[in-house]
């Protein structure tokens, strides 16, 4: 999630709203990795969160606040896929068809992951502002507004690596989204998202493994 600011408003004062908003948006990736990953049988896969101090020199700082304006907070690790082949559609016919099954199972857990950030930060902003959180109201356009532009550019990227019809590329965005919104709504998910989010907001340390994630939600 990158929200951008020119570098002369680095000591600009973000309101508990936003800082509470980011929360819970990294929240909605972590526990998307564990819990989406887990419910796919997918294999385990490395991440952190990782809180560090912001010294950009350049022109837009891109400012992911946590705690203070001096900070920033971001997953690492994480997906599964990591890099996609150029060429995967031309050399299909060389992958088993398990092979495919597999890699098109963390293909989509991956997108799901990355369009529950937004949406975790969607939903708790309705909550806040003591509002239902309706799902008619929310498309991926709307998740821009909610921190999730870099998001969607990495599931375009995933998407235009992998299905070339344009027909099923919307078809496939379609129910990845409504799965994404699925997770989302579970109020199991929810809970473990609000207990993450609560536990970044007050942790102390740069760093949030990807051991303290799944203990914190396995032990509620």
């Amino acid at each position: 999630m990158k929200r951008n600011y020119p570098a002369n408003t680095s000591n600009i004062k973000l309101n508990q709203s936003l800082t509470k908003q980011i929360a819970y948006h990294e929240a909605g990736h972590a526990a998307a990795i564990y819990l989406n990953n887990k419910k796919k049988n997918l294999p385990p896969i490395y991440f952190q969160i990782r809180i560090k101090e912001l010294n950009s020199p350049d022109n837009i700082i891109e400012v992911q606040t946590l705690k203070s304006e001096s900070s920033m907070a971001m997953i690492e690790g994480g997906r599964l896929i990591q890099s996609l082949p150029l060429t995967l559609l031309e050399s299909a016919c060389f992958y088993s068809a398990d092979q495919l099954d597999a890699f098109k199972t963390a293909f989509e857990a991956d997108i799901i992951n990355l369009l529950v950030g937004p949406l975790a930060e969607a939903k708790q902003v309705a909550l806040y502002n003591h509002s239902r959180f309706n799902t008619e109201n929310i498309t991926l356009e709307t998740l821009h507004t909610y921190g999730g532009s870099s998001d969607l550019k990495t599931v375009h990227e995933y998407l235009s690596s992998f299905i070339a019809d344009r027909h099923f590329y919307n078809e496939t965005l379609t129910k990845l989204f409504s799965e994404a919104l699925d997770f989302i709504n579970t109020p199991s998910h929810w809970c473990a998202i609000e207990r993450l989010a609560t536990y970044i907001l007050s942790h102390d340390d740069d760093i949030i493994s990807c051991e303290d994630v799944i203990t914190l939600i396995d032990t509620h």
